[in-house]
């Protein structure tokens, strides 16, 4: 796909009709994975009492658990807001599942207005994401909006 900004949509419409959780989030991974170019990871970490715990996902094999005040999917929820980090090597704590991971965003995911996962994009280029984080957040809130129906 040449026009990312099609994401939101096209994420709409991928989950549109489904209520199951599990299924709506392979989907969305996969479609993430599928139309973002430059990425090498594209999944979900949901959030379970002091930890964050690996849900579906496209990409290398990842950490299972995150636990909470580490890494970049911590920051998200601590801050309850999104995270776009430009070089992971310059952030501090960073948790290096895969080597080849430059940069990353997370953007929580709210359900009864909770945070209750985070959306979690890598890319093995730095600054990655920064132009394109809008297009990743209305993308998320398609998919925070097919899980609160």
């Amino acid at each position: 796909m040449n026009d990312l900004s099609k994401l939101p949509l096209l994420m709409q419409s991928l989950l549109e009709g489904e209520s199951d959780e599990i299924a709506n989030l392979a989907n969305a991974s996969a479609l993430i994975f599928s139309v973002v170019p430059d990425i090498n990871w594209a999944g979900f970490y949901f959030l379970k009492e002091d930890e964050l715990l690996l849900g579906p996902f496209q990409g290398k094999p990842a950490c299972v658990h995150l636990k909470l005040g580490k890494g970049v999917c911590s920051r998200a929820v601590e801050l309850n807001k999104t995270v776009v980090v430009d070089d992971v090597h310059c952030f501090e704590g960073h948790i290096a599942c895969d080597a080849d991971s430059r940069s990353e965003i997370v953007v929580p995911l709210r359900k009864d207005g909770r945070i209750f996962a985070v959306l979690d994009i890598d890319s093995p280029l730095v600054n990655r994401f920064e132009s394109i984080s809008d297009i990743i957040e209305d993308a998320a809130r398609e998919i925070e909006a097919a899980l609160n129906n």
